[in-house]
């Protein structure tokens, strides 16, 4: 089974506790850390999780992914909240983050630059607008390798 396979897999076996306690699945990750894998899941909900909220998703998936017993090799499963700095990854979470500042990452570079930071004005027909300093940009949203809310201490 790929990586992909095993993101998918969590994803259908983590949804039954997700929506019987109304949190949001933000993000899968599974991937390989020095020589350590990881099986990494995001959850958020409206106040922010607790340490509480990451055990009874933690508990119960861990259960369910020993029952069906998918990765052969040995991981490390992770339940936390996707912090301050929340990747967006959803076209709803560009929408909910209107007027919030992101820093936003591309695969190839807009008039030269492969990095903005600017207030989110959103997403329209699957480009994300930003206010940066200079000017309003406008992304297709399958040229950003990441982008995040922006937090600065």
């Amino acid at each position: 089974m790929s990586g992909g396979k095993y993101v998918n897999l969590a994803e259908e076996l983590v949804m039954p506790v997700l929506e019987q306690n109304n949190y949001e699945l933000v993000d899968i990750e599974y991937l390989k850390e020095g020589a350590d894998w990881y099986l990494r899941i995001y959850i958020d909900k409206p106040g922010g999780v607790t340490l509480d909220d990451c055990q009874t998703v933690s508990e119960y998936l861990s259960n369910e992914l020993d029952r069906v017993d998918p990765i052969e090799h040995r991981y490390i499963l992770e339940v936390s909240s996707p912090g301050v700095d929340r990747p967006l990854k959803k076209d709803r979470d560009y929408e909910m983050f209107k007027g919030r500042n992101i820093d936003v990452k591309l695969y190839a570079p807009i008039d030269g630059n492969k990095s903005f930071t600017g207030k989110l004005l959103g997403l329209e027909a699957g480009m994300v607008r930003i206010q940066t300093e200079n000017r309003i940009v406008s992304i297709s949203k399958d040229q950003i390798a990441s982008a995040r809310l922006s937090f600065k201490f």
